[in-house]
């Protein structure tokens, strides 16, 4: 896999790999979430997680936003499954308490 630093080269970044990482495996999370509440998750269901990298005072951090899409779920079930998925999902208790983390339903 050819790597690059983040804005430069035509290679993949520690942070897209994060986001595509953490993406997978919410989705899989949110499966496991809707099996429990025995609803079904749309086949077009999609995370689309966004990873900055930022610096402070000559350091750097990470920040993400986890946008959920689940097409045709109703607000309150898309709310409470991707509630759910951010407590089982490992990516999710990796970074809980270590960077800022959005979850969006969108």
């Amino acid at each position: 896999m050819k790597l690059s630093t983040p804005g430069k080269g035509d290679g993949t970044n520690p942070e897209q790999m994060l986001a595509a990482g953490w993406s997978a495996c919410f989705i899989g999370a949110m499966g496991l979430a809707a099996a429990k509440l025995k609803v079904a998750l749309p086949a077009d269901t999609a995370v689309d997680a966004e990873i900055d990298l930022g610096t402070t005072d000559g350091g750097y951090f990470l920040q993400a936003r986890l946008n959920v899409s689940l097409p045709g779920v109703t607000r309150e079930v898309a709310e409470a499954l991707a509630h759910a998925a951010h407590e089982t999902c490992p990516y999710s208790k990796a970074t809980r308490g270590n960077i800022d983390v959005v979850i969006n339903v969108v």
